[in-house]
């Protein structure tokens, strides 16, 4: 039979880079890189969402890493952050309403720290020319002149209050503990022990003129202390009134200049107010001797304590930031993203005031852009519901964990919230998108633009050009050798190769990226001022073999036949499969041995690694089209009766996926016809209940295991491998195999269906889909096999005897 038209030519198993295409030497040569290579979807979906600006439309970027979303995020944002305005500072200051609420301000750009050092400058001004103000001749002159008013006044209504005394026989003296009634006998004022000795009808009579008087004493006091309240409120109007003559100008320049801005020019006003109030706190001596020798025992006017509510606690200050701000916040934990307030410990006892207010990410990106990680936000939970609040609610509160859990709030403080307008841009897999999309209801309505990366893009001569341009763009910024034509062009096989595809180049820029500091280190190695081709290829092989070291010991076990793998005989119900295996930073194929064994009976396909739980979800469906395939094939015009078992052989661990469902049938088939099976050529390839052959994964890793298999037992010039029709385009194979493909020592078989299969295994016509199979094709010889399974023991006997008959009468008397 004639299998050459199955066979690929070497021109197909790899996608070749011509180093010709470029129009230089080295990258040095080459354009710079604009914009993001072979995302264009993406670079769509990220510009609209950056153009709306409604609530919602934040911004996620799905894909697999390394395919540039984060870098693409920056670079978008800071470019559409140049071109914003660059928003408001903020600050947090004392509310002398509600301690408790401290107040948020809000102040054009670079103006926070301007207004923070000059109310610190008031304050000390104040503090140094208020005590000043009350010392002046002036103030004194007027306070003295008040006193001397009052005293006129309370000299004039004791002097009254006198003249009531003396009608009665009382003589009344004013003392620092209040008014003193004296009696008097005779014109005389008496003592106590001269009172006592009067008799008893004289104190009676002294007694009840004292009560009769007790009404005036009242009266004339009530009018005395009113003037000394009067005297208290002129005293303190005059006091504000020379503290108000001398803060007056220190307090105009930041009135005038926050005149338009309506919560900071209340808040002035209020500042006034207070000092005015607490002028005691400014005027009080600030060396005591007291204070000096026991500062312990210091009083709030002795200390600075009192004056932190003139304090201002600049939040957000974008003095320095020209545009919008953007913020890429690698750690957002609660108080990382929301702000804080911080504790002090003053004897022994926690505190915190509106100075101890720390802001969060959000603040310091409010009015721009926030980057985050999904992987790190959903690894705090707490942190993504405040976040949906905030993008909820459009302001900001920063508040204690604790609240947020339901426990009780540690602090008292409770700031005012902040409004919040922003666009957040959250960077993530697939994967996490679809969960919180189908699972997290207020997803959908945050997050309203999907950006989707995609892994791979196509090889286009302009692509190819602008991976070219990456290299060089990459070169330049972080110092490389420049790579020559034949390098990038080594470095675009070995992209398409990562694509898994011969028309495709991966976008996982972070591998390529990878590459070329590995380059640049063996061209330093070799001590050459040019990426070579050999430099990228000791980098790839090099990083291989970190990496291999399992495959090595599978190999090994292979070579000493511990793993039995049969490169040169013809078994029947044995045929070599193949599987990849994927650590991670490594994947490798390596061939197996799948058997199968067909005996009468009625329960179908017994598959081995489904009974010792073994088998995964998809190889037990692969498994089950078989029993499909082989009813539609042989039972359609009688009972399914047929026994059959599979094993993957010597597998100790997990199986799953379809791509070896092909190399099963192949082995019932070959059991079914008692046809051998050539063992030199390995089989992949899913099959679907049509006999179709479908396209499987990792075809490229699956072939170089089985090259690897071949070339340590011996090449006898038959080995090769079948692989699906549609796999073609995936093959990207190493030189090695190429070669070997070209002097006929390998080959690649390629095939759409079990029909060719089968032929190029057993080299027996297949019948499977002919009208008129030939009764040594592999169809009749298992329908024969599946009749005789299902004859009773009675019929075997006599077809038996039949045969021993047969025999006799064609033996020569």
């Amino acid at each position: 039979m004639e299998f050459d038209k199955f066979m690929l030519n070497p021109e197909k198993l790899k996608n070749y880079c011509d180093p010709s295409i470029f129009d230089f030497e080295t990258t040095d040569e080459a354009p710079s890189l604009t914009g993001l290579v072979g995302q264009e979807r993406a670079m769509k979906s990220v510009n609209f969402g950056f153009n709306v600006d409604k609530p919602g439309y934040n911004i996620y970027l799905a894909g697999s890493p390394g395919t540039g979303k984060t870098s693409y995020a920056k670079a978008m944002a800071n470019d559409r952050a140049e071109k914003a305005p660059t928003p408001s500072d903020w600050c947090y200051v004392f509310n002398f309403k509600k301690p408790e609420e401290p107040k948020a301000l809000e102040l054009p750009p670079g103006e926070g720290k301007h207004f923070c050092k000059t109310m610190r400058e008031l304050i000390e001004n104040a503090r140094a020319e208020l005590p000043k103000a009350l010392k002046e001749q002036t103030f004194e002159e007027r306070k003295a002149q008040l006193v001397k008013e009052f005293q006129n006044k309370r000299s004039k209504l004791m002097d009254k209050l006198n003249q009531i005394g003396e009608e009665y026989g009382f003589r009344f003296k004013h003392t620092s503990s209040g008014i003193v009634t004296i009696p008097m006998v005779e014109g005389k004022e008496i003592n106590e022990e001269e009172y006592e000795k009067l008799d008893e009808d004289k104190r009676r009579e002294i007694e009840e003129k004292s009560s009769e008087i007790q009404v005036h004493v009242m009266k004339i006091i009530r009018e005395i202390r009113e003037e000394e309240r009067e005297l208290k409120d002129k005293l303190d109007n005059l006091r504000e009134e020379m503290a108000l003559s001398s803060l007056a100008p220190l307090m105009k320049p930041l009135k005038e200049r926050y005149e338009k801005n309506e919560s900071v020019k209340e808040y002035l006003e209020q500042v006034e107010n207070d000092i005015l109030d607490n002028l005691d706190k400014f005027t009080a001596s600030q060396d005591e001797s007291q204070g000096a020798m026991f500062p312990f025992l210091k009083t709030d006017a002795q200390t600075d304590d009192f004056f932190l509510r003139y304090e201002i606690n600049l939040l957000v200050d974008n003095s320095d930031l020209s545009g919008a701000p953007v913020i890429v916040e690698t750690n957002p934990t609660f108080y990382n993203l929301l702000g804080k307030m911080e504790y002090v410990n003053k004897m022994g006892t926690t505190t915190t005031d509106f100075t101890q207010i720390k802001p969060g990410a959000l603040h310091r990106a409010n009015g721009g852009f926030l980057i985050l990680q999904a992987n790190d936000l959903l690894r705090n939970p707490v942190s993504y519901n405040a976040l949906k609040r905030v993008l909820n609610t459009r302001e900001l509160r920063i508040e204690n964990m604790g609240e947020q859990m339901g426990v009780i709030a540690v602090s008292s403080l409770r700031p005012e919230p902040i409004p919040i307008d922003l666009k957040v841009l959250i960077v993530g897999t697939r994967q996490i998108y679809q969960l919180l999309y189908n699972y997290e209801e207020d997803f959908s309505k945050l997050f309203k633009i999907k950006a989707d990366f995609d892994e791979t893009m196509e090889r286009s001569n302009v692509n190819v050009h602008k991976m070219a341009s990456f290299i060089y763009s990459h070169c330049k910024e972080k110092n490389l050798r420049p790579f020559t034509a034949a390098a990038v062009a080594k470095v675009i096989e070995h992209s398409s190769r990562l694509a898994d595809h011969q028309q495709k180049l991966s976008t996982r820029f972070n591998d390529m990226v990878e590459l070329a500091y590995e380059s640049d280190t063996w061209a330093k190695i070799d001590d050459k001022n040019t990426v070579n081709k050999e430099h990228v290829e000791r980098a790839i092989d090099e990083k291989v073999y970190r990496s291999n070291r399992p495959e090595e010991k599978i190999q090994e076990l292979i070579d000493e036949n511990i793993l039995m793998i049969d490169t040169r005989e013809k078994v029947i119900g044995q045929v070599n499969g193949l599987a990849v295996n994927d650590l991670g930073d490594f994947r490798f194929g390596k061939p197996f041995r799948i058997t199968a064994n067909t005996f009468s009976g009625k329960k179908g396909i017994i598959n081995i690694e489904r009974e010792a739980k073994l088998s995964g979800k998809i190889h037990d469906k692969g498994v089950m089209i078989l029993s499909s395939y082989l009813g539609d094939v042989f039972f359609q015009e009688m009972p399914f009766s047929l026994s059959c078992s599979l094993c993957c052989e010597q597998s100790y661990g997990m199986i799953d996926g379809d791509s070896a469902s092909s190399t099963e049938l192949y082995a019932i088939l070959s059991s079914l016809a008692d046809a051998p099976i050539k063992q030199n050529i390995a089989v992949t390839g899913s099959v679907n209940q049509k006999g179709e052959i479908q396209p499987v994964g990792g075809i490229t890793e699956k072939i170089e295991g089985y090259f690897a298999t071949c070339k340590n037992k011996g090449f006898t010039g038959n080995e090769g491998v079948i692989i699906p029709k549609q796999n073609e385009k995936n093959l990207n194979l190493s030189d090695e195999i190429i070669d070997a493909v070209k002097e006929g020592k390998f080959n690649v078989y390629s095939i759409t269906s079990i029909s060719e299969g089968i032929e190029i295994l057993t080299e027996l016509p297949s019948g499977l889909e002919d009208e008129d199979p030939s009764e040594d094709s592999i169809y009749m010889r298992a329908k024969n096999q599946i009749k005789e399974f299902q004859k009773t023991p009675k019929e075997k006997e006599d077809n038996k005897n039949e045969e021993k008959e047969e025999k006799t009468n064609d033996t020569p008397e």
